[in-house]
């Protein structure tokens, strides 16, 4: 089987890969590119992260993308507005297209004599297995574990009788109970 060639491949579809990927498009859109997203979605942090109140801790209007300035009067915005942002980048620079969703990297070698990436990739929804090779390798992956988030040992927590919820791993049907008074 012969490997795909791209020019650019983008690793993660998250704030940092759907900007790299606006970024080629406007600035060099004869170079073929493809984005390899894990999961099911493209989003990163802001799709994943679904517990109530989730926001970013920096200004969107510094963490959002030159070329398409955040808009909206909230500084510290809430996660559902910054994955909306994304997917609306995304849609209006037709980087939605060039998204692969359920594309594990599971590997990546340099070869200097073919001035090249090959990159090994899982594709979870059929299970196979792809080689494909690039001019560029771009890593956008961010710095958290999709798979498992990090869990600290907490003493006693065996004994602990109430619900233990990773944010990772929030249930859509947790419901929150907040104490109005202070």
């Amino acid at each position: 089987m012969t490997a795909e060639h791209v020019d650019v491949l983008i690793v993660g579809a998250g704030l940092s890969g759907v900007g790299a990927a606006c970024r080629m498009r406007r600035r060099h859109p004869h170079r073929s590119v493809a984005v390899l997203e894990a999961r099911g979605a493209l989003g990163g942090t802001w799709d994943l992260f679904r517990y109530p109140g989730v926001r970013s801790d920096s200004d969107m209007f510094t963490l959002g993308y030159g070329f398409r300035p955040w808009r909206r009067a909230e500084a510290i915005a809430d996660g559902p507005s910054i994955l909306e942002y994304i997917h609306d980048t995304a849609r209006e620079y037709g980087v939605d297209r060039d998204v692969r969703l359920h594309h594990e990297v599971r590997s990546a070698s340099w070869s200097s004599d073919r001035a090249q990436w090959t990159v090994e990739v899982h594709r979870s929804d059929t299970g196979e297995t792809l080689t494909m090779t690039c001019s560029f390798l771009y890593v956008c992956s961010g710095y958290y574990r999709y798979s498992e988030g990090y869990t600290p040992s907490f003493p006693g927590v065996d004994e602990y009788r109430g619900t233990l919820v990773h944010p990772q791993k929030w249930p859509e049907d947790l419901t929150t109970a907040v104490n109005a008074s202070s």
